[in-house]
């Protein structure tokens, strides 16, 4: 089997796991899976299991797809993107009977303790994509993460030590990855914590997206593209839930169109798409999404076609939305 890489962001909503692999089995993740040696190792190891491995790093991808290709292993599907996207958006609650944290990046800088990956919230959200008893394991090598990890596990309702300690120093049974190797050989020690979900209800704060159709708004005004281009300013809107950010205009040169270059942000993923602007007819145009990127038409994205067919209507008084498919 030749392995390929697919795209967190591109997974149906949610994904069927049992027809992407082409057959039932448990569901196991690896998050962050560096050269994939864990990786490998667990597929060896689990051939009854279906594995996804999660990352952002293309080196560790090619490197992963190495791996898999040599040892022609069937069970595992690579994925470019983010774990958040990744339980959000394409696993079901209950989906997930295993999940692996090793050496996630620690964030050490204060100001940027927030990217870290464990987090109450994230628990929560595991919390809801697995079934009682599915195993959730994470290792880390960086005494501040080690600290930080004690301390979200310590208070999670959701997940119980499987060793009747907050975490172990030695856990020979697992396979090594190429950071534990270097860390123990350096001295450093590794703590290891091996947990289970327990019987605790978690609110489902996580709503699977539905994909809306194609939004569109036409504005009646006076202007052309043309002096909207002219009057064009970056800016930056705080919708409910999402983050609207208008970057810049382009104007077309062989049809006549507005391409706006647009930064949307909801939890839990961000799209950098082009919204656009057609002049349909004299003084009507129409404002709509642009495919390039292959764009997930979320509320969100209707929420930026809106912000944006309002702000063409305030350039003018004698503007207005005369008709919208908008969410």
């Amino acid at each position: 089997m030749q392995h390929h890489v697919w795209l967190v962001n591109r997974l149906p909503w949610p994904t069927d796991w049992a027809a992407f692999f082409g057959r039932e089995a448990p569901l196991l993740v690896e998050i962050g899976f560096g050269g994939g040696h864990f990786l490998v190792e667990m597929a060896q190891r689990h051939l009854d299991a279906n594995l996804l491995g999660v990352e952002i790093s293309n080196p560790s991808l090619r490197r992963a797809q190495q791996k898999l290709n040599s040892r022609q292993l069937t069970n595992v599907r690579l994925l470019y993107g983010d774990a958040w996207v990744l339980f959000w958006l394409s696993c079901l609650p209950a989906s997930v009977q295993g999940v692996y944290i090793n050496f996630p990046d620690p964030w050490p800088k204060l100001a940027h303790q927030r990217r870290r990956l464990v987090s109450d919230a994230f628990l929560q959200l595991l919390a809801t994509r697995m079934p009682a008893q599915a195993v959730l394991e994470i290792a880390t090598d960086h005494a501040d993460y080690q600290a930080w990890t004690s301390e979200h596990l310590a208070r999670t309702p959701y997940f119980d030590s499987l060793t009747g300690s907050l975490f172990v120093t030695e856990d020979a049974a697992r396979p090594r990855t190429k950071y534990e190797q270097r860390a123990l050989a350096a001295g450093i020690p590794c703590h290891y914590y091996k947990y289970q979900r327990n019987h605790t209800p978690a609110v489902n704060d996580f709503p699977i997206f539905a994909e809306l159709p194609m939004p569109h708004a036409i504005v009646s005004t006076p202007l052309t593209l043309s002096q909207i281009r002219e009057r064009f300013a970056p800016e930056t809107a705080a919708l409910a839930e999402v983050n609207v950010r208008l970057i810049d205009a382009f104007m077309g040169t062989r049809h006549p169109a507005l391409l706006v270059e647009t930064y949307i942000s909801e939890s839990p993923m961000d799209q950098r798409v082009g919204l656009v602007l057609h002049q349909r007819a004299p003084g009507e145009i129409l404002v709509t999404l642009h495919d390039i990127g292959f764009p997930r038409t979320t509320a969100g994205i209707h929420a930026a076609v809106r912000y944006l067919a309002e702000w063409v209507t305030s350039l003018h008084p004698d503007s207005a939305i005369k008709q919208h498919n908008l969410a």
